[in-house]
């Protein structure tokens, strides 16, 4: 089954991020300012890759003159190679994932852009059956409400990796569908940008499935999932899950103490619905599935989850996880944040002070590490 998004980009393995503590899906992609390797350069191997290429392109019908325009100024992005073959197979905690992509600041957020938007969102539930609170939450999740939706020139991205050939027939799929894209006039090549991996807009679409369900709801003759303007983004998201397969008045699932899942033991059990599977079509992951419906379910007003998590790992819940962040960063370490996720900066920051203290610098929480910072 092949998602919207790469099937090998799980919501657990931090696919699109270029921040080391930050959400593990295309909620942060990779930003050009904050990573030189992501600007394109034209280099002799890309350049006369491109050059094949623009033949097989236009024996698919694509017109010279939107190929000539697509590739002008685009390059060859080493920072894309270099996220392509080294995604992390590190593996979150359920409790982890949750606290990053559905936190109480993220779902008051979510209230807010659901109010700012219900007019729009109300009228999308009305035509496709997806209710608007979960068309909210994709966008939450993937791209925090249209505030990071990725800047990498996505020719450049999709050539890149198409060029590197890991996974070049896959990509070249996608190149040539971002170039009928541009045929259609939906966008320019200027503002077509998104992920390292040619995710695109507020609700991150790989270029064959915005082929496959973007709509133009707002009647303007663009389907324009690039603009700030999230309406066509968001209609397209409701759109694809429809097309998936989503069922009107159906559960995606329930907190139930019996329920068929449990992500993490000792922590919340669902009993997963119809539409839970519907969900995983657009991102193939359990977690993430279950941050969606989750945080739909708080936008929608719903409360926490009823059933806390266990002890961790390391033998530590959340609050003693804060704490240790937090009596790291006041004694010089800083951890990024005070989240409860023991993540890349954290761990880099728990090594230091182990360093400097004369302990082996594994980068471990632990209980004792705690006792000692108090």
């Amino acid at each position: 089954m092949l998602t919207r998004r790469l099937f090998t980009l799980s919501a657990l393995c931090l696919p699109i991020s270029a921040c080391a503590d930050a959400p593990p899906t295309s909620g942060r992609p990779a930003s050009r300012a904050a990573d030189p390797d992501l600007i394109p350069r034209a280099t002799a191997g890309w350049s006369s890759w491109v050059e094949g290429f623009q033949g097989r392109a236009a024996g698919q019908g694509i017109r010279s003159d939107v190929i000539t325009a697509a590739f002008r100024g685009q390059g060859f992005v080493p920072g894309v190679v270099q996220r392509d073959r080294n995604q992390t197979e590190f593996k979150r905690s359920f409790e982890d994932y949750l606290n990053i992509v559905a936190p109480e600041a993220k779902v008051q957020a979510g209230r807010a852009a659901f109010a700012q938007r219900r007019a729009t969102l109300e009228a999308i539930a009305a035509r496709y059956g997806v209710p608007a609170e979960i068309v909210c939450a994709i966008w939450g999740v993937e791209s925090n409400f249209g505030q990071r939706r990725g800047d990498i020139p996505t020719i450049s991205a999709v050539s890149t990796l198409a060029y590197d050939g890991r996974r070049g027939a896959f990509f070249e799929s996608q190149l040539l569908a971002a170039l009928r894209i541009l045929q259609a006039g939906d966008v320019t090549p200027a503002r077509m940008v998104g992920s390292w991996a040619g995710a695109m807009g507020h609700t991150q679409f790989i270029p064959t499935s915005y082929l496959q369900s973007a709509v133009d709801f707002d009647g303007d003759g663009r389907r324009d999932i690039w603009s700030d303007d999230p309406t066509d983004a968001l209609a397209s998201a409701a759109s694809y899950l429809a097309g998936a397969g989503w069922q009107r008045g159906a559960s995606w699932a329930v907190e139930d103490p019996a329920g068929n899942l449990t992500p993490d033991r000792g922590g919340p059990s669902f009993r997963t619905g119809p539409n839970f599977r519907v969900i995983k079509r657009y991102n193939n992951s359990d977690a993430y599935a279950l941050g969606v419906g989750h945080l739909a379910d708080r936008i929608a007003g719903g409360g926490p989850l009823r059933q806390g998590f266990g002890p961790d790992a390391n033998g530590m819940v959340k609050a003693q996880r804060v704490e240790l962040q937090r009596r790291l960063t006041a004694a010089g370490y800083d951890t990024g944040g005070d989240d409860g996720v023991i993540g890349p900066n954290s761990r880099a920051a728990i090594a230091a002070y182990q360093r400097r203290n004369g302990l082996e610098p594994d980068g471990r929480p632990s209980l004792a590490l705690l006792e000692r910072l108090r």
